[in-house]
C-alpha cells in the first residue's frame, strides 16, 4: 500500500492556466485529490524577463536622502591605494 502525503496547502499564482508555487516546490508523484481556491486578488509576481525592476531601482536610488558615505567613515578599510569610484558623475 502506498503511503499518502499529509494534506498540505501551497500558495502561489496562476499564469496562463499553470499554477506556480510561491516558495515551496511541489514534488508529488502519483495521483492525488486536490482543491484549488482562486482568490480574486491580483498578483504582483511577474514571470517575464523584462527589466522593469531596473527603472524601479533607479527611482529608489534617486529618492535616497541618506548622506553620502565617505572613506573617512571606514578607518579600517585602508587598502593602500585610491578607491575605484564607479560613477558617471564628474
Amino acid at each position: 500500500m502506498q503511503a499518502h502525503p499529509r494534506p498540505q496547502a501551497y500558495e502561489g499564482h496562476i499564469d496562463n492556466g499553470r499554477f506556480y508555487p510561491k516558495d515551496i516546490p511541489i514534488n508529488l508523484t502519483g495521483r492525488f485529490r486536490a482543491i484549488l481556491t482562486v482568490l480574486d486578488v491580483p498578483t504582483h509576481t511577474q514571470l517575464d524577463t523584462s527589466a522593469d525592476w531596473v527603472d524601479e531601482l533607479e527611482r529608489m536610488v534617486k529618492a535616497d536622502t541618506s548622506p553620502p558615505l565617505r572613506i573617512e567613515d571606514f578607518p579600517r578599510m585602508d587598502f593602500g591605494r585610491e578607491p575605484i569610484i564607479f560613477s558617471d558623475e564628474v
